[in-house]
């Protein structure tokens, strides 16, 4: 059967035939059931159980680090409570020589990847120890600036195609973040250059307090990945098993060869933009909190495994208590770290210290030895 034609001129029916081509990618619905069998991603049962096991560890490291920063214990936070599919899920399809650019979001990913707890810590506090990096972490740090680490995930994934890695440059930003020059320019060099990138928008609904309905006309965002001549799908973020099997399909893609793919992932963050000052209850209604809670990742993927026999609230208890173990002592290792002195910043502007900043550094130094 022909493929009806649209008529370029009729630009309502152009736009419409545009957004038809994205549909959400689901393999489980809200209740666990598996909804797509043609999807149903190759894990093990060992596999499903660690993937569930990073999502829990994401979600209590979530909830003590709120605690910490309360208490003054840690510093800059952005809440993940509520994105562990979308952040865990998609990680898990990566391989641990496959270079990670995270936003400030997306630390999670980046410990999941070889960054000590301490160290993540250590980054939250503004600690320069926090971005000394073990040599076998194949990372950036976390990038402040919205949507810069596309631009620097192009080059990254240029890289690797031209030493012939196997391997893909992924790299995480926001609803936010897609409206931002950076995004557009990295995803249209990787696609330009057909580099080994996989680029994801985490569209959680707001950039800060700003509604995705309000930054954009597009009826999603993974279609702006159209303009680069990039594929391009949207997948149900709170669906662990959608966003693996996504994610995968698309780093098979890239390391062949065939350039990069853009993955939006529709999720949701239940708590604040970040610790620093925001009140999502003056933008957010409770109804859209309520509804949100009703799609838990958690709660969706607890379900699908307890019915297989792989999980049980005794083992999640075990992974929690496990979890909280581990922050603590992490924690506890920060807080030992020696506490940064005016000298040490000065000393990390140059390898080699002009006169006019050694004159600094001893003037801070003989203050400091008082």
């Amino acid at each position: 059967m022909a493929k009806k034609k649209v008529n370029p001129l009729d630009f309502a029916a152009f736009l419409e035939s545009i957004d038809d081509n994205f549909q959400t990618v689901q393999v489980l619905d809200v209740n666990g059931k598996v909804v797509n069998e043609d999807l149903l991603p190759d894990l093990s049962d060992d596999e499903l159980v660690e993937l569930m096991t990073r999502m829990v560890w994401s979600r209590v490291l979530d909830q003590r680090s709120t605690a910490l920063n309360r208490q003054g214990r840690l510093g800059f936070y952005a809440p993940t409570a509520g994105q562990e599919a979308s952040q865990l899920a998609s990680h898990f399809a990566m391989e641990k020589e496959d270079v990670l650019l995270p936003g400030y979001r997306d630390v999670p990913q980046l410990i999941q990847h070889g960054l000590p707890l301490k160290e993540a810590f250590l980054w939250s506090k503004g600690h320069a120890a926090g971005n000394e990096y073990p040599e076998d972490l194949k990372a950036l740090p976390p990038q402040i600036i919205i949507g810069a680490q596309y631009v620097q995930a192009a080059g990254v994934a240029l890289g690797l195609k031209k030493r012939n890695k196997p391997n893909v440059a992924f790299t995480y930003t926001g609803d936010g973040g897609s409206s931002q020059g950076d995004f557009y320019e990295g995803i249209n060099f990787a696609g330009a250059m057909k580099a080994n990138a996989v680029f994801f928008i985490q569209n959680n609904g707001y950039a800060i307090s700003t509604p995705r309905e309000l930054q954009t006309a597009a009826k999603t965002l993974a279609q702006k990945g159209l303009a680069a001549g990039i594929p391009s799908v949207q997948v149900d973020g709170m669906d662990a098993l959608a966003v693996y099997k996504v994610t995968k399909a698309a780093r098979d893609w890239a390391i062949a060869g065939n350039g990069p793919v853009l993955i939006e992932t529709l999720t949701y963050r239940y708590g604040p933009h970040t610790l620093s000052g925001d009140d999502p209850t003056r933008y957010r209604s409770q109804e859209t909190e309520d509804e949100w809670a009703g799609k838990d990742p958690l709660n969706r993927f607890r379900i699908y495994l307890t019915e297989k026999g792989l999980w049980s609230e005794e083992k999640e208890e075990a992974v929690i208590e496990q979890t909280k173990e581990e922050i603590k002592e992490a924690i506890k290792a920060t807080d030992a770290t020696p506490k940064q002195k005016v000298s040490d910043f000065l000393k990390n502007m140059f390898e080699v210290a002009p006169q006019s900043i050694q004159e600094q550094i001893d003037i801070y130094e003989a203050k400091e030895s008082k």
